[in-house]
């Protein structure tokens, strides 16, 4: 007689045999994932922090554990660190070098009136 039992995070299937063997893992094997939330319809997503966790369901279940434990959000994502692409800041000249070409995109020689304050 076969037992049932409920897969865990951390069990590791066997190839062969489709059993699998429960291994305590640090996590640290387990990718990156960034996490963003939204704290109320309308507004953007913002970073809310970094942690490690085995796929995107078990991702989301600890944002939603560590990220809004007091109902801080109304939305959140996951996406994993290796997805993301980001600017190298030592390259930043080079990368906005052709927004200075553009002055008509800075509205620098327009006169304001004074009742416009803050534009």
């Amino acid at each position: 007689m076969q037992f049932l039992r409920k897969l865990y995070y951390g069990d590791i299937p066997d190839a062969q045999s489709g059993a699998t063997n429960s291994v305590k893992s640090s996590g640290h094997d387990w990718p990156l994932w960034e996490v963003f939330i939204r704290s109320k319809n309308g507004l953007d997503h913002k970073h809310a922090g970094s942690l490690h966790a085995a796929d995107a369901q078990m991702a989301m279940e600890n944002a939603r554990d560590v990220y809004t434990r007091r109902m801080e959000g109304v939305s959140i994502w996951v996406v994993e660190s290796k997805y993301i692409t980001a600017s190298n800041p030592e390259e930043a000249g080079e990368l906005y070098e052709p927004a200075q070409d553009k002055v008509y995109r800075h509205p620098t020689f327009y006169q304001l009136p004074d009742e416009v304050n803050h534009m």
